[in-house]
């Protein structure tokens, strides 16, 4: 059986005063944020984003409360980590928790990835 095709995201709870500034600090990494409300791989945006924050606040028994109104996002791996059909290098992991890390007190996220369908089209990743 064939995996579906897949890109391995953070997903991590933003404030959103403070999201453009960690977009711009990531994109100098070639990590991308993909807000869950606006994501092309999402038909209902809304709901998908409304339905992850439930999930990530809740899991966490009240410790993520002050998150209950952020904005969930994405972050993906620019082609700078891409390294063929290997796994992604663990100095991709450490770059994003490093900016992470510095921004404790406005995300909430959980030091693991999971898989999304891709969110760029093929074509646009190469250039091409």
């Amino acid at each position: 059986m064939r995996r579906e095709p897949h890109e391995n995201v953070a997903t991590v709870l933003v404030d959103p005063a403070l999201l453009r500034d960690l977009e711009l600090e990531l994109m100098e990494l070639d990590l991308w944020v993909w807000p869950v409300r606006t994501a092309p791989i999402c038909t209902d945006g809304p709901r998908t984003a409304f339905q992850v924050r439930r999930r990530l606040v809740e899991a966490q028994r009240g410790a993520w409360d002050c998150a209950a109104a952020w904005l969930p996002v994405w972050i993906s791996f620019g082609e700078r980590w891409a390294r063929g059909d290997d796994p992604l290098p663990w100095a991709a992991h450490r770059a994003l928790w490093q900016v992470l890390d510095r921004h404790a007190d406005r995300v909430r996220f959980h030091r693991r990835l999971g898989g999304v369908r891709p969110l760029v089209a093929p074509v646009e990743r190469s250039g091409g």
